[in-house]
């Protein structure tokens, strides 16, 4: 069951995202990946079992088209159909975000907005394939305008192969972990990535903070999160299938309960048992939600200031006045209102997207999206140097304030007698 905490006892999940040994270990396989490209990346492929000795490492499209052809009628309308849902949200993304063009005296300045040209996405493939984040990463870099995506996932099922097709990938690389992400950032065996994103194990999250720099990434995230904020009016039911939905994404998810209600705290507890019983992840489950908590808040203003204390992956509100609560809270990753907006549909593909800042980290970060994918350029014109004398003036004058005479003689240049 969930143990009881009060506010003042609920832990920060600010931490550093990837332990020391992962970090240094995953090190000498990017920089293995880095210095000898493909023959390394084979060879970790191998050493893992992700793929047969001199098997390819690529999936190319015609075999990602095979794949999708070849599932069930079913299937496939299920996968085009959550793909349209990503896609729709993500291209009213991309259309938030314009050109613009300000005056300046003399002249004009802006910005354009431009994708970047190649893009890889990771999708895991441990414990359980996950064709969802391909779409959420895949269906996005397109929406974006990237022009080459890559998708990476080990051990690739055919509806994963299948979703790569749909989310209009370029190639599947075939292997996962450190390597793959070496190799996308590297070009070792697929063209080198400008950007680098999507969810792993620690081992893809040490790889990702190694290459940044080199290429961009989206976030590193650690495990999972799900905070209910919950008053009386709840159903306990559907708040413990939530939670449990959470816990068994692995054994370091973090299920929360937050709420002024003592009595709601020992029903959820009391359908967590229940729900167990049947549960085929049960033995995932019970390790998260011991390591979960209730928060009995005494107000809601305390249990709003918990909640924004978590800053939260997944924020799920299951409450009377939830639409109102909703706008006094300022930190999470993903916001989910009312009891008809269960964190799984999110997941699922309703459209925002499900890779999301964890471990507090949405007090400074939002969840992978088009934005992810995107370039912002500035550029700057002046047509009449007379009108931006005094632009030119302030520029010259300020380069002397900071002792960079060359750069104000260089201002000087553009100054026209009177």
């Amino acid at each position: 069951m969930l143990r009881k905490v009060t506010a003042a006892e609920v832990p920060s999940l600010l931490r550093d995202p990837v332990d020391a040994p992962t970090l240094e270990a995953a090190r000498a396989i990017v920089d293995d990946v880095r210095h000898n490209g493909e023959s390394a990346m084979r060879l970790y492929a191998e050493r893992f079992g992700e793929v047969e000795p001199r098997a390819p490492l690529v999936i190319g499209k015609d075999t990602l088209r095979a794949a999708f052809e070849a599932l069930p009628t079913k299937d496939k309308n299920l996968l085009l159909r959550v793909h349209d849902r990503i896609r729709k949200f993500a291209e009213a993304q991309r259309a938030a975000m314009k050109d613009i063009v300000v005056e300046l005296p003399g002249g004009r300045a802006g910005h354009f907005v431009a994708p970047v040209e190649v893009a890889g996405c990771y999708a895991p493939g441990g414990g359980f394939p996950l064709p969802s984040s391909v779409l959420m990463t895949a269906v996005t870099a397109r929406a974006a305008g990237v022009r080459t995506v890559i998708v990476a996932s080990p051990r690739p099922l055919p509806i994963v192969r299948a979703a790569a097709h749909v989310a209009g990938a370029d190639m599947l690389l075939a292997v996962g972990g450190a390597h793959a992400i070496a190799a996308m950032a590297f070009g070792a065996g697929v063209p080198r990535c400008d950007v680098v994103v999507g969810p792993g194990s620690k081992w893809v999250t040490a790889a990702k903070q190694i290459v940044s720099g080199r290429v961009a990434i989206d976030m590193l995230a650690g495990p999972s999160e799900l905070v209910v904020l919950a008053d009386d009016s709840a159903d306990p039911s559907i708040i413990a299938a939530d939670l449990l939905a959470q816990a068994e994404h692995g054994f370091d998810s973090l299920p929360i309960l937050v709420t002024t209600s003592a009595d709601l705290i020992d029903r959820v507890n009391a359908e967590i048992a229940a729900q167990l019983e049947s549960l085929p992840t049960r033995e995932t489950a019970i390790a998260s939600v011991g390591g979960g908590y209730a928060v009995l808040a005494s107000t809601l203003d305390e249990a709003v200031a918990v909640v924004d204390g978590i800053a939260p992956e997944h924020l799920e509100l299951l409450m009377e006045n939830a639409a109102s609560v909703a706008t006094r809270l300022r930190h999470y990753g993903g916001l989910f209102v009312g009891a008809g907006a269960a964190e799984v549909l999110g997941d699922y593909g309703a459209g925002p997207n499900h890779t999301l800042p964890t471990g507090g980290t949405a007090r400074f970060t939002g969840g992978l999206s088009v934005f992810n994918f995107l370039r912002v350029r500035t550029w700057m014109r002046i047509d009449d140097l007379s009108a931006a004398r005094e632009l030119v003036e302030d520029a010259r004058d300020l380069a002397r304030h900071e002792l960079l005479e060359g750069h104000a003689r260089s201002a000087e240049k553009r100054l026209v007698r009177p």
